[in-house]
């Protein structure tokens, strides 16, 4: 078996448990009648990235990558670059689609729905998107106007 092959199947086999533990964690939370509503947030994160940099690390780096470039392949679809200047001009990628993601999940690319299972709180959630905006490729500095040549 082939390194990338093993990749995909831990990278698989963690998100499966990773959800697995979260579906029973959510079904619990309901059967007791201890999960609660919370108030829909939209507009931009106000997070603290900081504070997401062990959420990531330890439920996010599997498919995304350390450094954010993604490309991981679980089902029909990679995962995002977050790195692609492209990726970011796109006006849908912004942080309400970022939120949505995160809260419930991309069936098509293996995105586990983690606040709709509870595993990531709320807060955590505007936490990794302000941390997901820390992995962008820098802007390059803009090209100072070159002199026009000097006419006599």
């Amino acid at each position: 078996m082939s390194c990338s092959a093993r990749v995909r199947m831990v990278a698989f086999a963690l998100t499966a448990a990773s959800t697995l533990t979260g579906l029973v964690a959510f079904a619990a939370a309901t059967a007791t009648g201890t999960a609660t509503a919370t108030a829909t947030i939209t507009g931009p994160s106000k997070g603290n990235a900081a504070a997401a940099k062990p959420i990531f690390s330890s439920k996010c780096i599997v498919c995304h990558k350390a450094d954010g470039s993604g490309g991981v392949k679980l089902t029909g679809n990679p995962t995002p670059n977050w790195k692609d200047a492209k990726l970011w001009a796109d006006p849908k990628h912004n942080d309400d689609y970022l939120r949505d993601c995160i809260t419930n999940g991309k069936t098509k690319s293996g995105m586990v729905a983690w606040g709709k299972t509870g595993q990531i709180k709320p807060a955590d959630i505007e936490n990794l998107i302000a941390y997901i905006h820390t992995l962008r490729a820098a802007k390059a500095p803009a090209a100072a106007p070159a002199k026009a040549a000097a006419t006599k």
